[in-house]
């Protein structure tokens, strides 16, 4: 095997595992794009580093610079990775209520944390993170919501990996957080394929299921507006913490250890296989499990985990 010239050449190319064992329908194949397996532990290494990129193409980021940007944890410790390898500062405004792994990482990559309420979730990270980016203009504020490097990232590698793998894809099942996966990957399957079905997973609004968001509930990604997101979606699923959390826990039943915002994928994904009559559904498992030990979300009683995960940001 070759070397690497550098940690960030080993982004993207994440293997695909069938987990169609777990599928309600055995009449469809389900797998999982393992992206827990980029060096920083998440899907959120593709936009960072190509956020990050284009931001040095256009001139905006120079040696020595300080980025900003709201994050609930996998954004930023991407960036803060990406941050450390290329020589420039961070600071992350992460809400108060993320688990304590997710701190430690930002903080091992040497990221200055920002704390906002935690009562007001992801949404508040943004509201503060765009207040203080305003204050600050010497500062490069990459803003993941409004990039269109984000889904670019995965229009160019995430979606062509899985169509690459798995060509005969039917239905393509992601969280809606920033949208980047989703309108990346949906748009890049679309055009090779057009029969493919994309299902937005979504929490009931109100409610936290942190990493995704409900659109109902007042902040809609501008990328995803600006990419006519409701025009590329053929459905919304609705997943709440329970059931994000125990399809978390099926999961290890073959071996994955993943984050929870891969239960809610997978929960959707069920529901997909349910809800069809034959197919090919493809989910994209955003991290491993590893930052969020300290929940128990695994070990415990499952309704003390939920009555926690309505305090708490597990995704």
């Amino acid at each position: 095997m070759a070397a690497y010239g550098s940690v960030l050449d080993l982004i993207g190319n994440t293997p695909l595992v069938d987990v169609s064992s777990l599928s309600p329908n055995p009449e469809v194949q389900i797998l999982v794009k393992l992206e827990g397996q980029n060096p920083g532990g998440s899907v959120k290494d593709r936009p960072a580093l190509a956020m990050i990129e284009a931001a040095e193409k256009e001139g905006r980021l120079t040696p020595g610079a300080t980025l900003i940007e709201p994050s609930s944890g996998n954004t930023g410790i991407g960036l803060a990775m990406v941050a450390k390898v290329k020589g420039y500062r961070l600071k992350v405004v992460l809400p108060s209520n993320v688990s304590v792994e997710r701190r430690q990482l930002l903080e091992l990559w040497g990221a200055e944390i920002i704390e906002s309420p935690g009562s007001e979730g992801s949404n508040g990270a943004v509201r503060m993170a765009r207040r203080i980016a305003a204050e600050h203009p010497e500062w490069v504020f990459l803003y993941q919501y409004a990039n269109p490097a984000n889904p670019r990232a995965h229009y160019e590698g995430t979606g062509p990996e899985i169509f690459r793998d798995c060509p005969e894809i039917t239905h393509f099942v992601a969280g809606l957080g920033t949208s980047g996966t989703l309108l990346g990957v949906g748009t890049y399957l679309k055009e090779r394929k057009p029969s493919v079905q994309v299902w937005a997973v979504e929490p009931p609004s109100g409610e936290m299921v942190d990493g995704l968001r409900n659109l109902d509930d007042g902040y809609i990604p501008p990328i995803f507006v600006e990419a006519d997101g409701e025009g590329l979606l053929d459905r919304k699923t609705v997943v709440g913490p329970r059931d994000s959390i125990l399809w978390t826990r099926r999961l290890t039943e073959v071996g994955i250890f993943a984050g929870l915002s891969t239960g809610a994928a997978m929960a959707g994904a069920a529901k997909c296989a349910s809800a069809i009559d034959s197919g090919v559904v493809v989910i994209v498992s955003a991290d491993g499990g590893w930052k969020y030990l300290s929940t128990n979300a695994w070990t415990g009683e499952i309704d003390a985990v939920v009555e926690r995960a309505e305090k708490m940001i597990y995704f």
